[in-house]
């Protein structure tokens, strides 16, 4: 990989994409004012890209009892555990936003264990820590304690695919080698 490239992979141009892919690719632009490196590693393979971007919209987008920010704060906190630097930093972008609180942005990218987060948040990271790192002991008493700080079984479904999807998402990027965008960077600060 040359230093600065985007990913080890090729990286199509935006020009020589399947129309979906590049109005999406364009429509994120047009959104941030920058094409997300992700995009572009990931349009690689316009299949799984499809699949990629349908099964993080159905998980990121929906409505439900987890805010938007509790969403980025699983994606934020599983990215850490797996030393996946490109989502930490995107996603730490995207939660300072959401949480408009750019310090429990950094606090959860660092160590959510000490971050100033609620103890329902720290429950659902919990949670999705264990997900993420050792999902075969996942247990009903674990249902039982989320269900303690007023989370639902579908809420727990909710945090485990988050935290199970990044988990393959922050395995791709770091196997792509995927770099931030530096724009991530100062976004919400």
């Amino acid at each position: 990989m040359t230093t600065g490239a985007i990913s080890r992979f090729p990286v199509p141009r935006i020009e020589d994409l399947p129309e979906d892919i590049r109005e999406r690719i364009l429509a994120a632009r047009e959104k941030s004012g920058f094409v997300p490196n992700v995009f572009l590693a990931l349009a690689h393979r316009p299949d799984e890209f499809r699949a990629f971007f349908a099964y993080h919209d159905a998980l990121m987008d929906k409505p439900g009892n987890l805010t938007k920010a509790e969403r980025e704060m699983i994606v934020v906190a599983t990215s850490n555990a797996n030393q996946c630097q490109y989502c930490v930093v995107a996603h730490g972008a995207i939660l300072r936003i959401r949480a408009k609180d750019p310090l429990i942005a950094d606090q959860v990218a660092i160590n959510y264990r000490k971050a100033d987060i609620t103890p329902r948040q720290k429950a659902m990271l919990d949670f999705a820590m264990k997900v993420s790192a050792e999902a075969h002991a996942v247990g009903d008493q674990d249902i039982e304690l989320l269900k303690s700080h007023g989370f639902t079984e579908e809420d727990a479904w909710d945090i485990a695919a988050i935290s199970a999807f990044f988990g393959m998402s922050n395995r791709m990027a770091n196997v792509t080698s995927t770099r931030p965008n530096a724009e991530f960077y100062t976004l919400g600060r």
